[in-house]
């Protein structure tokens, strides 16, 4: 029987205004609100890039995402290693997080907590433009999540109460409070130190009391954190960490979608990630120190290592890196040397 419906009986001034119709239909589909859940709130680079990139998808799809940004990582009690798994179940939607804090659950990511693998931003930026960082998004991707952009959280300096540190030696016997990932209690270990993981709001009066004498973060987190008001007295700039951000969103959320949407999703992630890698090293980059100042003024006395030096250090930790290489994966490890040494 032929169709009594027929898009060409259809008057042409008539097909636009279905077409907005059917468009209305699958914007209803969309949720009333995206979650975006980070650690940090505006104070920081990491904030700002999560709050730039919620404001332009809800802007540039006319409020179809309309995305909320929940800082302080509220959505999932405070624990930050919890949001990944969060954003596979589609608990939150979207995410802008450290891979330290993704790593416990993507073994590969530990890549980048290598110590002294990436000495410098040029090298960074070839780490994350290259083949190394497609294959990390592919592992990524496999686990239900969709990364869409890099970000930087910046290299990660040495803070402490008690003395300066300027060789392996100076770290015998602190109480140093890190980060989620074992790798990092291994570093410090090797260093002699004593490592104690705990969240960024439990180190804070950790620090305060005196129960952890020191820790280790980007300067731009040190100062908009007031460090030298928790006993940190003494900031030594080793570099033996640089921190990427991943910019990503629920495959949940984003098969949702509209293929127009996850264009703009993903283009507004990678634009608020230039902006937020810009913001990040703003201060802290050669011919501009003004955070490193910022510090000194703070009371805060600052050690910048030279190659040599750092070279002690790296040479120290040199059997995590070869522990850690089994668990990431040695022919990845080995890729990513090569594209460091290719910008040397």
């Amino acid at each position: 029987m032929k169709s009594l419906f027929s898009l060409a009986a259809i008057p042409a001034v008539v097909l636009p205004l279905l077409a907005g119709v059917a468009g209305s239909a699958e914007a209803a589909d969309y949720k009333q609100e995206y979650r975006l859940s980070t650690n940090v709130n505006e104070a920081f680079p990491l904030g700002r890039g999560a709050q730039e990139w919620a404001r332009l998808v809800t802007e540039r799809t006319d409020g179809r995402i309309n995305v909320k940004w929940y800082p302080g990582s509220s959505l999932v009690g405070g624990e930050t290693t919890r949001e990944f798994t969060a954003l596979r179940q589609g608990g939150i939607d979207f995410n802008v997080s450290s891979v330290i804090n993704w790593s416990p659950h993507v073994k590969e990511l530990n890549l980048f907590l290598l110590p002294f693998l990436v000495p410098d931003d040029k090298a960074f930026d070839a780490l994350t433009s290259g083949e190394v960082a497609d294959e990390l998004f592919e592992i990524v991707k496999k686990r239900g999540v969709v990364p869409l952009a890099w970000g930087e959280n910046g290299a990660r300096e040495i803070s402490n109460s008690k003395h300066e540190i300027r060789t392996p030696d100076d770290l015998k016997g602190l109480k140093f409070r890190v980060v989620g990932s074992p790798i990092f209690n291994d570093i410090y270990t090797a260093l002699g130190a004593n490592p104690t993981q705990m969240t960024f709001a439990d180190a804070q009066p950790a620090l305060q009391s005196g129960v952890v004498d020191g820790q280790e973060n980007p300067i731009s987190l040190f100062v908009g954190a007031k460090m030298h008001t928790l006993g940190q007295k003494y900031l030594t700039k080793w570099n033996y960490v640089n921190d990427p951000l991943v910019f990503a969103v629920s495959a949940k959320a984003w098969e949702s979608w509209s293929p127009e949407d996850q264009e703009i999703v993903r283009q507004a992630a990678q634009e608020a990630a230039r902006n937020e890698i810009a913001a990040t090293r703003k201060g802290v980059s050669p011919g501009d120190d003004a955070l490193i100042q910022q510090a000194i003024g703070q009371g805060v006395q600052v050690t910048i290592l030279s190659d040599a030096e750092k070279a002690a250090f790296a040479e120290a930790t040199r059997p995590v890196v070869e522990k850690w290489s089994r668990t990431i994966g040695e022919d990845l490890v080995r890729k990513a040397q090569q594209e460091v040494a290719a910008t040397r």
